[in-house]
Order: C-alpha cells, then sequence, then structure tokens
C-alpha cells in the first residue's frame, strides 16, 4: 500500500506540472520550417488569423506572359509538324554552327538550264526529282533519315520555291555501281517519270577495279535513255575519302570519263570529288570531320553540305530561265546551314 500511495503522489506531483507549463484550453503550436527570416521576432513573423483565412496559394508566372497558369493558352501550342521541322533545322544549324558550308573558290558549277524542272515550275506543276545512286544516295553513315542529302535538298528547294510541290525520291541502293543500277533503271528512274535525275556513280566501279571506259560506256547508254524520257540529268562523280583516293589513278580517270560523258551528253555533273578535295586541302578541314570512320561514306555535316552546294548549283541553273514564281526576298537569301 505504501509503494501505492507513493506512485500516486507522483502522479499527482507530475500532473501538476504540466497544468502550470501548458495551461488547459491551449492549442498545440507545431513549429515553423527554419527560414532565412527566423532570426526576425516572432511577433513580426506572426500573421493575423484575419491574414491567414484570406491566403490564397501563390502563382508562378510564365517567363514573358501575363499568365498566371503553367500551361499556355491553346493557341500558343505549335503543331507537332511545326514542331519536328523546326527540330530538324535547330540540328542542322548545329551541325554547321561547328563548320561552316563554304562554295568553292572558283564559285557554283553550273549544271546547265534544266529545262524541264524550269518548265514545271513556271507551269505550277509537281516537280519530280530522283535520286539514283549507291549507298551515299541511300545515306548510309548519316545519323537519321533527314539528314541524308537527298532529304537536305528537299527541304533547301522547298525553302527556296515554296509555293512548288517538289519531291526528291531516294532510289539509292548501297553496293550497286554502273551494272547494276542499269539492270533497275527502268523501274527506279524511268518509270517514276522525273522532271530531274541526279545520278551518283563511279565509286564502287573503282572500289571494286572496274574499267572506268565500261563504266563511262554503261553511263552514258544510262543517260541516253533517260533523256529520251523526257528529264533532266545530273552526274555526281565519286567522293573524296581515304578509301578512295587510296586509288587514285583509278579515281582519277573515273572522274576524267565521267566529265566526257555529261560533255557528251550535254548535262551537267556535280564535281564532288574535287568539292571534298577542297574542304580538306583548301579549307583545312580534317577528313575525319566529313568522312566517317569507315574511310569511306560522308557524316551528317559531309551530306548536309554536298546537299546545300548542289541545291546552291540546281537553283542558280534552273533561274537562267525566268521563273514565273514569287519568291520572297527572305527566303531566296536564307541558307539554313
Amino acid at each position: 500500500m505504501r509503494a501505492s500511495g507513493c506512485h500516486l503522489a507522483w502522479r499527482a506531483l507530475a500532473f501538476s506540472a504540466i497544468v502550470l507549463l501548458f495551461p488547459l484550453g491551449a492549442q498545440a503550436q507545431v513549429p515553423a520550417q527554419v527560414t532565412p527570416q527566423a532570426t526576425a521576432p516572432a511577433a513580426q513573423n506572426q500573421p493575423q488569423p484575419a491574414q491567414l483565412s484570406q491566403a490564397s496559394p501563390p502563382t508562378v508566372p510564365i517567363a514573358g506572359s501575363a499568365a498566371t497558369t503553367s500551361e499556355p493558352p491553346p493557341e500558343q501550342v505549335d503543331p507537332p509538324q511545326r514542331t519536328l521541322t523546326a527540330k530538324a533545322i535547330d540540328k542542322v544549324k548545329q551541325i554547321f554552327s561547328r563548320v561552316p558550308c563554304l562554295p568553292p573558290k572558283g564559285g557554283a558549277q553550273s549544271l546547265g538550264s534544266l529545262p524541264h524542272v524550269a518548265s514545271k515550275l513556271i507551269a505550277g506543276q509537281p516537280v519530280v526529282i530522283v535520286a539514283f545512286g549507291s549507298s551515299s544516295t541511300q545515306g548510309y553513315g548519316s545519323s537519321a533519315p533527314e539528314f541524308t542529302y537527298p532529304n537536305r535538298l528537299a527541304a533547301q528547294l522547298k525553302r527556296h520555291y515554296p509555293t512548288a510541290d517538289i519531291a526528291v525520291i531516294n532510289a539509292g541502293v548501297g553496293g550497286e555501281d554502273a551494272p547494276e543500277m542499269m539492270k533497275r533503271l527502268q523501274s527506279a528512274v524511268i518509270d517514276r517519270k522525273p522532271d530531274l535525275v541526279i545520278w551518283q556513280v563511279g565509286t564502287n566501279a573503282v572500289l571494286r577495279n572496274l574499267d572506268p571506259v565500261e563504266t563511262a560506256k554503261l553511263v552514258e547508254d544510262g543517260v541516253a535513255r533517260i533523256q529520251a524520257s523526257g528529264s533532266d540529268v545530273v552526274l555526281v562523280d565519286p567522293q573524296y575519302s581515304p578509301r578512295v583516293t587510296e586509288r587514285g589513278a583509278s579515281a582519277s580517270k573515273m572522274v576524267r570519263m565521267l566529265s566526257r560523258v555529261a560533255a557528251l551528253r550535254h548535262i551537267g555533273v556535280f564535281p564532288r570529288f574535287e568539292v571534298m578535295r577542297e574542304w580538306h586541302e583548301n579549307q583545312s578541314l580534317p577528313v575525319n570531320s566529313f568522312v566517317i570512320a569507315d574511310g569511306l561514306h560522308m557524316n551528317d555535316w559531309g551530306y548536309a553540305c554536298f546537299a546545300q552546294l548542289l541545291g546552291d548549283d540546281i537553283i542558280k541553273s534552273v533561274g537562267q530561265i525566268k521563273l514565273g514564281v514569287n519568291v520572297p526576298s527572305e527566303v531566296r537569301s536564307y541558307r539554313p546551314m
């Protein structure tokens, strides 16, 4: 009993102490989080009850806008296609911000008048271009389809002729040269009724030690068939890259033979070999800045600059015939790279 009395006495004493420290009816206070103003007097930081009842959640304004919500109005949201296009243009700008795409010192190469393309543009009719060739037409070495040369060329021509319906068809197949290409010339090119055929040829012939004279005969026959179907033609000779230049004599002969075919058939030739040689020898660009690690195929920069210069030449050649196309001056002078 004495032990129980002591225990009750201690409980009564503890209860009295609690009452003294926390009067009955007082509400428990939750300690506030420490803030930079914690050193200020408590009376200045304690909001009044009326202020607490009228407080509203804070709003975060959008940068550059008076709106107070985190989402822009529906009319400010870009369409998905426009967003994808903008991203592609931004990527190309990034490519050329590292190394600019400069034309050869001799200026743009004239590809002739390209009468079929010009007449279609004047008449406001759709223009079909077929890019015929091997792996560098197909786009081996590019990081994405939009960075192949046919797609870069299509984007450039559509910017320059914004009211025209221009399609660039990629008919490149890796590993082929003139013998294989002639077998599919009808189905891959002529049957599509193109207004312009850009024929990239000769590189694999050099790598496979094919006779440049025989290759040139096949190409001349193919060009004659394309012209008979009513299309303009431009030849593109081999690329300047280590795998090709290690066979220098054969590569140089192939370039000369293709140039001779172009002269005989009165068509244009884009001198890719000399353009790429100038990148390295005159513009002091390391080969690995425009050719991938295999020593043969171009990278994104190489394809984009090749397409840019080829597009410039096509636009210049078409411009030799007065076009009835109203192109704004800011579009005409715009170079995306």
